[in-house]
């Protein structure tokens, strides 16, 4: 893909602080959803159906919010997103006075949307670095969600009696820091689209997704994100039915998603120094730690450290998975294959969502740990493959 000269770091700041508040968002909603639900469903098994309906709407949003970018730019874009975000907040805090819970499922899709056109902050990244800074830049704007990490649970329990409804303040708050987004979101500069970019020039998408680059890089961002989200979506109900305070469960899920982003300040120079598979491979091992210690015990610390890990783990497969797709396409073909990517991990997140609660309801914490374990392998015999496509194509020059 095409690339300036020279990074502009003014922008990739601009990138890193809407990803902080992007983060609030998702931080926030993953500490609440699963308690919201259990307060409003009549049947507890689907307490954490919010959260499936929140990447339901992300998983469909994926591919139109990609293209639509392609034609109108990438800050009109951004800003459109705050905007249906902060309509989605303001259904939720309905659906709660309410008691609606139906309404409050709606309400979660239509905030999937915004989370569907913030991630594209990465890919914006990589189109302003130069090309040498690319990993880096997109590491260092996901660094941006360690303050969606700190703020995003802390703001839910601040939040969360404001009003006589419980949780109903927490989406108010929520609605707010959308709102400051718009603002950071209008001094965006990104490139705009090209004639080419806009025409939708290139392969068709069945021969872009056909490449092994492709297959492997969906793979690392896929299932990393599936099981961080499966482990993480069930996080405060299992702390729950363990007797652990809502507090807790916050501080557990806050320094879950520090541990997310905060590798993003070095993610970048690893891929750089030690190669990208290195560090995707290094993203499973860290991941099949986490389900090593949540299986040892049910302990405030045990969940603290096993999130901690799989935080990390999500942190070098997904911006691994990033770094690699950026080899599976042109300029041209950019907003059709990152659109397919993102649906592809909208899609494994909305799977492991609606077996999150039912797997920890009827088949507890560590039995659902242990079924993450098949995906984590998966990825690791698809890097395999790839390495070993690599090593014969070299040989071969």
């Amino acid at each position: 893909m095409s690339a300036p000269a020279v990074t502009d770091y003014r922008t990739l700041a601009l990138l890193a602080a809407c990803q902080a508040l992007l983060l609030i968002n998702a931080a926030g909603l993953i500490t609440i959803n699963g308690l919201v639900g259990h307060m409003l469903a009549d049947t507890k098994a689907l307490a954490t159906l919010g959260a499936t309906t929140y990447v339901i709407g992300s998983a469909l949003a994926a591919m139109p919010a990609a293209l639509w970018m392609a034609r109108v730019g990438r800050r009109a874009g951004f800003m459109a997103g705050a905007l249906i975000n902060i309509a989605g907040c303001a259904i939720a805090a309905l659906a709660l006075q309410q008691r609606s819970f139906v309404l409050f499922c709606a309400a979660t899709a239509i905030i999937g949307v915004y989370q569907a056109v913030g991630l594209q902050y990465r890919f914006a990244a990589a189109e302003v670095a130069a090309p040498a800074d690319r990993a880096k830049a997109i590491s260092w704007v996901l660094a941006g969600g360690i303050a969606g990490g700190i703020v995003g649970p802390e703001s839910m329990r601040f939040a969360r009696d404001w009003f006589s409804t419980p949780f109903t303040g927490s989406f108010v708050a929520l609605a707010g820091f959308a709102l400051v987004a718009l603002a950071v979101q209008s001094r965006v500069h990104v490139p705009p689209p090209t004639r080419a970019e806009r025409s939708g020039a290139g392969r068709p998408l069945a021969d872009i997704v056909r490449q092994p680059v492709f297959v492997v890089a969906v793979l690392a961002a896929a299932l990393g994100y599936g099981v961080m989200n499966l482990l993480m979506v069930a996080t405060p109900l299992a702390m729950d039915f363990c007797s652990h305070p809502f507090a807790q469960a916050a501080l557990v899920i806050q320094w879950h998603v520090v541990a997310m982003y905060a590798p993003g300040l070095f993610t970048g120079t690893l891929i750089k120094r030690f190669g990208v598979l290195r560090i995707i491979v290094t993203g499973v091992v860290l991941m099949g730690g986490c389900v090593a210690v949540a299986l040892s015990g049910t302990s405030v610390a045990h969940f603290l450290v096993a999130l901690a890990l799989l935080g990390v783990g999500w942190n070098f497969m997904y911006t691994g998975g990033t770094t690699l797709l950026i080899d599976a396409h042109t300029p041209a073909e950019k907003a059709r294959a990152q659109g397919a990517n993102d649906f592809a991990v909208f899609a494994t997140m909305g799977v492991s969502s609606a077996a999150s609660g039912a797997l920890v309801s009827l088949a507890g914490w560590e039995r659902m740990n242990a079924a993450a374990l098949p995906a984590l392998a998966v990825v690791v015999v698809a890097v395999a493959w790839l390495a070993r496509l690599r090593g014969a194509r070299a040989a071969s020059m």
